[in-house]
C-alpha cells in the first residue's frame, strides 16, 4: 500500500511540475498558443472519430451510404462528421503555423524536440491520408489509387509492394479494410508521440522570441499562461463552430459527394488542401521517382536544420536577409499550394517547377547568409 502510494505521489508531483509549476520564459507570444491549440485539435479530432467510426462500414458497398447515414439518420452525426474533417483542417493550419514559427524563432535548436515533431508531423500527414479515403466518393478512391501507385516508382520492389498494399489488383475492399484499422489506430501512436515531444520540451524549456536561455525570467506555467491558452481555445473553438455552422463543406471536393466508380476518372484528381503544396512538388518533377523522392524530401529537410543553421544568435530576426528569405519561403509554399489545385498544362507546369527549385533553395541560402552574416559582425 504504501509503495503504491509513493508512486501515486511520485506521479503527481510531475504532473504538478509538468503542466502547473513548470518554469515558462516571461516574455513568449502569441505564436507559442499553437502548441497547446495543437493538442485541442487532436482531442477533438479523437473525440469525433471514435464516435463516427461506431457508425461507419468499411465495406466498399456500405461506405459512402454509411457516411450518408451518419450524416441524415444519426443523431447530431453532421456536427461529429464536419467537426472531424474541418478539424483536419485546423489540425494542418496550426501545425504549419507552429512549424514555421519554429523555423523563425530557431526552435530547431532543441533537437530531440524538434526532431519528435517532425516525425509527428509525417504520421499526422499519412493518418490524414488515410482518412480521406475513407467516405468512398470519387475522389477519396481516385486519390487512392494515384498515391498509393507512387509506391511503384520503387526499383525492383515498387510493384509488389502496391500489390501488397491494396491486397489485390486495385483499391478494393481489402484496402478500403486496412486503412480504416489504420486510420483508426495511427492517432493513439500520434498521442504517445505527442507525449514524447512534451517530455523533451520540458527537459530544455521553450525557447522565447529573444533566444536567451535565463533561468531569471522565467514564471510558472499556471495561471499565466494556462489563462492565455484557455483564450487560444475560445478563439479556436468559435472559428471550428462557426465554419460547421455556416459553411461545413466549404473546404471539401465537389467530386467526393459522388460515390466511388472505377470506371469514371475524375477530370482533375487532386488531395485536400493542406497537400496541395506537397503535391505541386511531386508532380512539377518529371520523373516518377524524382517525384516521389522530392516528395518525400520537401517534408524530411526540415530535419537538417538543426545541424545546417549554425548561427550565433537563435531566431532569424537578427539576421535582416534571412527574415526576407523566409517571407519569400512562406510566399513560395502558398503558391505551391494554388499550383497543385491547377491543372497539369502550361503555364502551370513551368510555374510549379521554378517554385519547387526555390522551395529547396531556401534550405540552401539561409544557412549560407547565417554564416556570411556571422563573418561580418565577428
Amino acid at each position: 500500500m504504501n509503495k503504491m502510494l509513493r508512486k501515486k505521489n511520485k506521479l503527481l508531483s510531475i504532473l504538478n511540475y509538468s503542466m502547473v509549476n513548470l518554469p515558462v520564459p516571461i516574455n513568449i507570444n502569441n505564436w507559442w498558443n499553437f502548441g497547446s491549440i495543437l493538442g485541442l485539435c487532436l482531442t477533438i479530432q479523437l473525440v469525433s472519430g471514435i464516435l463516427l467510426s461506431m457508425h461507419y462500414t468499411a465495406n466498399v458497398n456500405l461506405a459512402f451510404d454509411s457516411v450518408a447515414h451518419i450524416t441524415r439518420d444519426v443523431n447530431y452525426g453532421w456536427i461529429m462528421r464536419t467537426m472531424h474533417s474541418n478539424g483536419a483542417s485546423m489540425f494542418f493550419i496550426c501545425m504549419y503555423v507552429h512549424t514555421t514559427r519554429g523555423i523563425y524563432y530557431s526552435s530547431y535548436k532543441y533537437k530531440n524536440t524538434w526532431t519528435m515533431g517532425v516525425i509527428i508531423m509525417l504520421m499526422t500527414m499519412a493518418t490524414a491520408f488515410l482518412g480521406y479515403v475513407l467516405p468512398w466518393g470519387q475522389m477519396s478512391f481516385w486519390g487512392a489509387t494515384v498515391i498509393t501507385n507512387l509506391m511503384s516508382a520503387i526499383p525492383y520492389l515498387g510493384d509488389m509492394m502496391v500489390s501488397w498494399i491494396w491486397g489485390g489488383f486495385s483499391v478494393d475492399n481489402s484496402t478500403l479494410n486496412r486503412f480504416f484499422s489504420l486510420h483508426f489506430m495511427l492517432p493513439f501512436i500520434i498521442l504517445t508521440m505527442v507525449i514524447l515531444h512534451l517530455f523533451f520540451l520540458h527537459e530544455t524549456g521553450s525557447g522565447n522570441p529573444v533566444g536567451m536561455n535565463s533561468n531569471c525570467d522565467k514564471i510558472p506555467f499556471h495561471p499565466y499562461y494556462t489563462i492565455k491558452d484557455t483564450m487560444g481555445f475560445i478563439i479556436m473553438i468559435t472559428i471550428l463552430l462557426l465554419m460547421n455552422m455556416s459553411e461545413p463543406y466549404m473546404l471539401s471536393d465537389p467530386d467526393n459527394f459522388i460515390k466511388a466508380n472505377p470506371m469514371v476518372t475524375p477530370i482533375h484528381i487532386q488531395p485536400e488542401w493542406y497537400f496541395l503544396f506537397a503535391y505541386a512538388i511531386l508532380r512539377s518533377i518529371p520523373n516518377k521517382l524524382g517525384g516521389v523522392m522530392a516528395l518525400i524530401t520537401s517534408i524530411m529537410i526540415l530535419l537538417v536544420l538543426p545541424w545546417s543553421m549554425k548561427m550565433k544568435f537563435k531566431g532569424i530576426q537578427f539576421y535582416p536577409l534571412s527574415q526576407v528569405l523566409f517571407w519569400m519561403f512562406i510566399n513560395n509554399v502558398i503558391m505551391l499550394t494554388w499550383i497543385g489545385a491547377r491543372p497539369v498544362e502550361y503555364p502551370y507546369t513551368d510555374v510549379g517547377l521554378m517554385l519547387t527549385v526555390t522551395y529547396f533553395m531556401y534550405f540552401i541560402m539561409d544557412p549560407m547568409n547565417v554564416k556570411l552574416w556571422d563573418k561580418m559582425i565577428k
